[in-house]
């Protein structure tokens, strides 16, 4: 199984009396551009993705369905709370270990936050929840087979400016 972690893209700042639940915080309009951008580079490192799996936040939704927009509308894209903010990476692990079971095949791309997906590429790839920090809109793919700690093998990491570089390729080539 691939899977390919992204972060959201930067969203609006902390406002309470705007945002009262910090999860409906959407993304800047700079925001959705690089979200796009971002979505284009990893269309570009992926030829395959079938599912996108996102936050139950704002930021998240957004930023994960401008990358179903970019596959073409046709990739499933379903919300998990383990990848939420009241998530954790030990609920993420869990379910992909399911998705593993029903597909070792599939590539699935998980839209979340900080430093909980940082806490799971380090859990997949050295067995302890070591923190990869991702900036946002910056995405890794790790290769695993079985799903379990330390298991994973690193495919790619691309911080967003890499990502957007490459969707800047994509769009010419």
């Amino acid at each position: 199984m691939r899977v390919i972690l992204l972060r959201h893209a930067p969203a609006e700042s902390r406002d309470p009396e705007r945002w009262p639940d910090d999860a409906d915080r959407p993304l800047t309009s700079r925001g959705a551009r690089r979200a796009r951008r971002a979505a284009q580079g990893v269309a570009w490192l992926e030829r395959r993705i079938d599912r996108v799996i996102t936050s139950p936040a704002t930021r998240a939704r957004e930023t994960a369905a401008a990358l179903v927009d970019v596959l073409g509308g046709e990739v499933p894209l379903e919300t998990q709370d383990a990848i939420g903010l009241s998530g954790s990476w030990r609920g993420m692990l869990s379910a992909l270990a399911e998705l593993h079971d029903a597909d070792p095949s599939s590539s699935v791309v998980c839209v979340g936050h900080e430093p909980d997906l940082g806490k799971l590429a380090g859990v997949l790839l050295f067995g302890a929840p070591t923190a990869m920090p991702m900036k946002k809109g910056g995405a890794c793919a790790i290769q695993l087979d079985p799903v379990s700690a330390g298991a994973g093998e690193l495919v790619w990491w691309c911080p967003p400016r890499a990502l957007r570089a490459l969707a800047r390729r994509r769009r010419t080539s």
